[in-house]
């Protein structure tokens, strides 16, 4: 059976510097500058994919492409990742297509439920996902933010009951924070940091800008 690995192993890997743990994948994205080069890539990822069996997910735009990479029999990362996050890489260098590990994140919505499984049918109807066990709705295409409902032990009317999870680089994540609150925004709470920071606009709308640190 794979072993799963952690981002902290994945990360202490030689030859996935571009690379960043996000949530349950490794993710990468490199600046084509043009269609051709990101289909010319593209190809040399689906190549590579197919030869080791394991394929990642890929996103094709004009100006980029970006990989996500996890094991799905295990739910998250194996040194399979490892092995093909290195020969993607290369692929890339072959190309001369440069990586931006900035340029990477994965988002997700929490939903704060007293009774979670009354209401995440409903989520799960009108969003067309899937239901992932009893607190997750995934986009079955892998394009939309997932969803996730967090029991609550008491009603919080003071609160807003919807807030965002942003998974950004773990060396990018205190950037984002501070830019956040440059920008008119407040610190909640860093009380769990480096692992998540809890931040709130002026109206108290929350949002977590969270990394694989401190999850292991």
């Amino acid at each position: 059976m794979t072993e799963r690995i952690t981002p902290q192993q994945f990360h202490e890997a030689v030859g996935v510097e571009d690379w960043r743990v996000l949530f349950e994948g490794a993710c990468a994205h490199f600046r084509t500058g043009s269609f051709v080069a990101g289909v010319a890539l593209v190809g040399a990822i689906g190549r590579l994919a197919d030869a080791a069996n394991h394929h990642p997910d890929v996103d094709l735009r004009y100006e980029g492409v970006t990989v996500r990479l996890s094991t799905h029999g295990i739910g998250g990362l194996s040194e399979r990742d490892v092995t093909l996050a290195r020969q993607i890489s290369a692929a890339a260098r072959e190309l001369d297509v440069p990586a931006d590990p900035t340029a990477v994140q994965v988002i997700q919505v929490a939903i704060d439920a007293l009774v979670g499984l009354e209401v995440l049918p409903f989520w799960r109807a009108v969003l067309g996902y899937q239901q992932v066990g009893d607190e997750d709705l995934v986009d079955p295409h892998g394009r939309g933010p997932s969803i996730w409902f967090q029991d609550m032990d008491a009603a919080r009317p003071q609160r807003n009951r919807i807030h965002v999870d942003v998974s950004v680089p773990h060396d990018q994540a205190e950037a984002r924070v501070a830019a956040a609150i440059a920008a008119g925004g407040h610190l909640v709470t860093d009380q769990y940091a480096p692992a998540w920071w809890t931040l709130a606009d002026a109206e108290g709308n929350e949002v977590d800008v969270a990394t694989w640190m401190g999850r292991d």
